[in-house]
């Protein structure tokens, strides 16, 4: 994969026990009346109608690694002994991508700008748990490629912002992944814009 590959149009179901887990609610133990589950349902579809699911991925030989730097093409350097130690053994990487959009985002803020708490923050944990289910979906697609390659990522993803893995390397990240063919923008905080974009490395390494 030279550049990056984009995913327009993602369709996953809703990732209900993750919202609702997100959202305190326990099996067996959180008791819900009938009008109070039909709300809550009837919010969960509300702002699944919002999302419009976007990814991007691009995979990258790993040029080089030590206990401190991970090498990449095109003079990339990421400076964290967490993401090495995440990296050995691996060949290559994948940088992946996923976004919610902007109108779930903008239904966010103005709930809470019409004193609807509990709507936004129902609203919030399906934009953030859909989201985070779209970049699970991108990471199947490459596996399946993987696979035909004799090849797997390893379990787990890391970002940028867990542990030494400074929030300054979403910059590069968002670069290589050319997220702003997907109406992503990244603030002078690296922050990614619209809120309820995520993005991740993985490391592939070849099947013994």
């Amino acid at each position: 994969m030279n550049g990056p590959q984009f995913f327009d149009h993602i369709r996953i179901p809703a990732p209900l026990r993750n919202i609702y887990r997100r959202l305190g609610y326990k099996k067996g133990v959180t008791h819900l009346e009938a009008g109070q589950r039909d709300r809550l349902d009837r919010w969960i579809r509300d702002a699944g109608l919002l999302i419009h699911l976007k990814g991007a991925a691009r995979r990258l030989p790993l040029i080089g690694r030590d206990s401190s730097k991970t090498r990449l093409p095109e003079d990339v350097v990421f400076q964290s002994r967490d993401l090495a130690a995440f990296l050995a053994g691996c060949s290559e990487i994948a940088v992946i991508a996923a976004t919610a959009g902007e109108d779930i985002v903008a239904e966010i803020g103005k709930a809470a700008g019409e004193d609807q708490m509990t709507r936004g923050v129902v609203f919030d944990a399906v934009a953030s748990e859909t989201v985070d289910a779209a970049l699970d979906w991108v990471t199947a697609y490459l596996r399946q490629t993987l696979r035909r390659e004799n090849k797997e990522s390893r379990k787990g993803r890391f970002s940028a912002g867990y542990g030494d893995f400074a929030l300054q390397n979403q910059k590069r990240i968002y670069e290589l992944l050319e997220l702003h063919r997907l109406g992503v923008r990244i603030n002078r905080s690296f922050v990614l814009i619209p809120e309820k974009s995520v993005t991740a490395v993985l490391g592939i390494r070849s099947i013994p």
